[in-house]
């Protein structure tokens, strides 16, 4: 057989999950016939044939996590899989049945998650698992070296009737968690807040536009915080343009995608890119690519609620500005208290990529770039 490896299918993409097989062992396919789909960096892509031929043997079900390099599929024919042999990987039940047919894999390619806790675990306390209606893919291994022991299945079992069944992570959720998680592990986080009086806006201002040009004219007065970071090797790189992800929420999970050239473009050019942007990602169609290259992100939760926040930095940015939800306020006005809008602002910086004086002023110059009039 020839083994068929999950492409690199953006820009480093380190994992897919499958999300639907389009063929079936012993189809015989033409190039660039849809073999599969698979969800990765929140989109969901088809995946096409390199060559034509008969489909031999399916890795993996749907739902599972396939790592770029491992086999997705085989080929009837003989083997041209060049790869060193290094262990071995389990066939989809798609594929002669649920039978334990193996293949190998190639040195680096990480192990699938399933195959990597099953790996951890003999084959008696497999065998318990699965009586019990337990997921190894859950436990923590007491035993050593992390092998799962039989009370360590136990207590999952105990766990689990107490509670119900854990629903693990899939798709968009999965990858936000990874990166909450990546943000956590590599980012130095300090917010400041502040509030800007729009009260000179006309009636029906784009506020999502207005700050994103405010986003610009802050980056060009303090550049410092359109920038990428290198944690590694304590290195950052200034950028000219500004690329603003904009946190769009849907009932799958978050979704950044990015708001290209901001300060380049007109007001009315923006907002139809954000709504191209927007249904591409309601359809789930979004190229990975268009979700990739952020220099500064904003999140305005205020269209929901709430005031201020301390959100997330995604390296390698270094600085995320969320706006609150605007309302009226008592506040001195010209020397009376009036009534005024304002528009909560919090703004969230690398603190090893920027002091908090740049942070302070590229707050200030966003909040005098809202404050004017249209």
């Amino acid at each position: 057989m020839k083994n068929f490896r999950l492409p690199d299918l953006g820009e480093g993409l380190p994992e897919a999950e499958i999300v639907e097989w389009h063929v079936n062992v012993g189809d015989t396919v033409k190039v660039d016939q849809v073999l599969v789909s698979v969800e990765t960096a929140k989109a969901i892509v088809e995946v096409p044939s390199p060559q034509a031929g008969v489909i031999a043997k399916l890795y993996g079900d749907a739902g599972d996590i396939i790592h770029t390099g491992e086999p997705l599929l085989a080929y009837e024919g003989e083997d041209e899989d060049s790869g060193t042999v290094v262990g071995k990987l389990e066939s989809s039940g798609k594929s002669e049945g649920r039978d334990a047919q193996q293949d190998s894999f190639i040195v680096g390619a990480a192990a699938s998650s399933k195959r990597a806790r099953s790996n951890r675990a003999t084959p008696g306390v497999r065998a318990l698992a699965q009586q019990l209606g337990v997921s190894l893919e859950n436990i923590k291994g007491s035993g050593p070296g992390g092998l799962i022991t039989n009370d360590d299945v136990y207590k999952q079992a105990s766990h689990q009737k107490q509670l119900g069944d854990a629903e693990a992570l899939r798709g968009t959720r999965r990858t936000m968690a990874k990166n909450m998680a990546l943000s956590h592990a590599q980012v130095v986080p300090v917010s400041i807040f502040e509030d800007v009086d729009v009260g000179e806006w006309k009636k029906g201002t784009d506020t999502t536009m207005r700050l994103v040009q405010a986003i610009g004219k802050a980056c060009a007065a303090v550049p410092e915080l359109n920038c990428w970071f290198d944690g590694d090797n304590l290195s950052r790189q200034l950028l000219n343009e500004v690329h603003v992800g904009i946190a769009v929420d849907t009932p799958d999970g978050l979704f950044v995608p990015v708001l290209r050239d901001i300060t380049h473009r007109s007001l009315k050019d923006l907002r139809q890119g954000l709504e191209n942007l927007r249904e591409s990602v309601a359809s789930r169609k979004i190229p990975p690519k268009e979700m990739q290259g952020a220099t500064i992100t904003l999140s305005n939760f205020g269209t929901m609620t709430g005031q201020y926040a301390n959100p997330i930095v995604s390296p390698p940015q270094v600085a995320i500005v969320g706006a609150g939800r605007m309302r009226e306020k008592v506040v001195p006005y010209e020397g009376a208290a009036t009534i005024r809008r304002i528009l909560p602002l919090s703004l969230t910086f690398d603190h090893r990529a920027a002091t908090g004086g740049e942070a302070s002023r590229f707050l200030g110059a966003l909040v005098d770039a809202l404050s004017k009039p249209n």
